[in-house]
Formats: C-alpha cells, structure tokens, sequence
C-alpha cells in the first residue's frame, strides 16, 4: 500500500483526498519508483481543485512532477537505485502521477538526477524551473547578448518567473520583473532583479507597436501581457513563451514580427526531446543559485497539498511548492 493524492469523479462527485492505495493498482509502465518529493505545479493545482479538465483518465493521481528512487525497472537505462526525476508526458493527467508515494512510469520519461542536486531540489526546481531554463536557453540560443538591453520576466513572482529572474540575472543579463504583488519587490530583487514593474502597465490592451523596451522577453501570463510584450520588444527581440495565467488569448497583431522582426518561441516542457531536457537540468545543477532556490521554497505535506491548490490558482503564492511525499 501506498498514500497518494487521489483525485476521483462518481456522477460528476469531484474528490481530492489523500487515500491508501494498492500497489497492485498502479498503471503500466517498465520503471517503478519510490517517489521522495513532488510539487504543487499550476497544472497540478487545476486538478487538485477541479477548476479545468486537466485530467483526461478516471481516477487519478496527481501530480505531474517526481522526484525519487528507482525500485525496478525492466527498462535498458534505469535500474535499481538509479536516483531519477520525471516531468510531464502526461502524467498527472492520463497517467497516475507523482504526488504519490510510488509512481509506476515510462523509462523514456525519465531523466538522471543531477549529482549536484537532491530530490528536494530537484522538486523545488520542478517542471515550472525546468521550463524557465528551457525559457532561458531559448534566449541565449537565439542570440539575446546581455548587452542589447533588458530581459522581461512577467508572473516573477510564481514558479517559472521566480527561477527565470534568478537564471538570467546569474547569466548576467539585467532582469526587469513584473508583477502585480508591490509587497513582493524586494523578494524579486533578492532574486536578482534590477528592476520591478507593475503588471499593469503590461496586462491592459495595447497598441500593436509600441516604444521598444526588450531584447529578450520570458512570458508565463499570456493574453495582453503577452501582447505587450511583443509589442515593447526591440529590433530582433526575442519572446519565450510558457504560459497562460492571464489567459490563452493572444490579442496582438503580425506588426512586431514583419517589422521588427521579433522572434516568438514557443516553450513545450511537457513533451521536450530528452536531450533538450538532460541540457536544462544540467544547467540548473550548474547554474542555478542554491540560495536562492530555498528562499522561493515552501515544504508541504500530501495533505496540505491539497489545501494550498486554490491559493496557487489564485496568485496567493510566490516561488516553489515542494512535497514531501512521506509527510
């Protein structure tokens, strides 16, 4: 037996609990793991409350991040002992997922934990500072130089905001933060911010060409705020995009990519080639600010993983959830 996050739906009954499972019950997969840590993602807290159809597959487990032990595998990597971490590929969602005690998963899924990190840190970290590398190499990648001027980080105070203003200032790039939480200026500039915005000046509707402001843009807000960000982007700007807090709309216009040529990539973390995940969680071994991850960390235990869901979808959070599974 093992406890878990079990998400259940009878004639549209939505429950959350923290249940006893039977091992017996666990999905397919060739690699069992004894999970130590999860996280309470934005994705994972839709479907902790129930507010999206996140979850496609009845019952569930959630939790679309783990971090832990492998117990066996029939899988050519991964054998017993290995120390691993799995992000996305649906789990949580089609998948029993990781805010478990144990975790039966697809060996490809998996990616080797960093010797420099533990499983602590590598949940603290979790899908959302993986997918602000992924955000920050994008930038470097397509040539943002720390010269031509500043980076934009929007929701800085979440997950992926949170882990990309502490990149990207470590990379030297000057980091303009925006949020909409004033009390929380100073946690950004203990980050590594050199500056802090409202979001409002970001997140109302725009014009579809406007001053030029940003060489580089990671963008976890969507609708206007994404905009705008296009739209204040420099000559060959470059804007990664990862999420959707404000919303999925895109209201802008074609103007700041045929006449500015700024450059608009899409940020995936879910289904990322492994060699493009192995790179990210390298660099987060190597780069990220350990200091800097426990101030933007939280400990939770499965239950009170469940009582803080509404609070991340309502913007009452900054920086990373971390479950301790076995709590």
């Amino acid at each position: 037996m093992f406890r878990a996050i079990h998400l259940t739906r009878d004639n549209d009954v939505f429950q959350a609990r923290v249940a006893e499972l039977d091992e017996a019950a666990l999905p397919d997969g060739d690699v069992t793991v004894r999970v130590e840590y999860s996280t309470v993602n934005y994705k994972d807290a839709l479907a902790i409350a129930n507010k999206s159809p996140v979850v496609r597959k009845w019952p569930m487990v959630a939790g679309i991040d783990g971090a832990g032990v492998v117990e066996a595998s029939s899988h050519p990597s991964w054998k017993a002992g290995d120390r691993v971490i799995l992000n996305g590929w649906g789990v949580g969602e089609t998948h029993w997922g990781c805010l478990a005690q144990k975790a039966r998963l697809g060996g490809d899924w998996l990616v080797r934990l960093p010797q420099a990190l533990t499983t602590r840190q590598a949940m603290a970290i979790g899908t959302a500072g993986y997918t602000a590398m992924l955000c920050a190499l994008a930038l470097a990648k397509q040539g943002v130089a720390k010269e031509q001027g500043d980076i934009l980080v929007t929701g800085a105070t979440g997950g992926v905001g949170s882990v990309a203003v502490s990149i990207l200032s470590g990379w030297g790039y000057r980091v303009v933060a925006s949020t909409g939480k004033a009390a929380e200026a100073q946690y950004l500039r203990d980050l590594g911010a050199a500056e802090v915005v409202d979001r409002g000046e970001l997140a109302q509707p725009g014009k579809p060409l406007q001053k030029e402001r940003w060489a580089g843009v990671v963008d976890a807000v969507g609708s206007h705020t994404l905009a705008n960000a296009c739209a204040q982007a420099k000559y060959r700007g470059v804007v990664a995009a990862c999420g959707l807090a404000q919303g999925m709309d895109f209201p802008s216009s074609v103007a700041p990519f045929i006449l500015r040529g700024v450059r608009l990539i899409g940020i995936d973390s879910v289904m990322a080639p492994r060699a493009e995940r192995e790179e990210a969680w390298a660099r987060l071994a190597s780069d990220l600010d350990r200091g800097k991850l426990d101030a933007i960390t939280t400990g939770l235990s499965l239950a009170q993983a469940i009582e803080r869901a509404p609070d991340v979808l309502a913007g009452r959070v900054r920086g990373r959830l971390v479950v301790d599974v076995n709590s």
